[in-house]
């Protein structure tokens, strides 16, 4: 089976927003999308995920195979306190199946 995960965080954006991409040809539960604040006690805080309000969902979001269409998944998320001066965020992003990870993806953006 062939799989791919892809994740990109938009270094334009002054809080954290990006994009997920899944190609993944067996079943999957979903895609865990983790991110932190390096350096910092800040908590990234994801207010939407595929134009969709999700609450509370501090460092991680889970989102179920179902609520992926087009193998594409797009967030957005406040950094709670906003940081003061630079700071670098990473963002993990990872397919998951019965509770194990089948890929994941790694990228680092740095801010001012």
């Amino acid at each position: 089976m062939g799989s791919s995960i892809k994740a990109e965080l938009d270094d334009d954006a002054k809080d954290v927003s990006g994009t997920v991409t899944v190609s993944y040809d067996g079943r999957y539960d979903g895609v865990a999308i983790n991110a932190q604040v390096m350096g910092s006690n800040a908590l990234v805080s994801f207010v939407s995920c595929n134009a969709k309000d999700v609450h509370d969902s501090k460092s991680r979001l889970f989102v179920p195979s179902a609520d992926i269409t087009d193998g594409g998944i797009e967030f957005a998320a406040k950094i709670v306190p906003p940081p003061k001066g630079r700071h670098e965020i990473r963002l993990r992003a990872s397919i998951i199946e019965q509770h194990k990870e089948i890929e994941s993806d790694l990228v680092f953006s740095t801010r001012d």
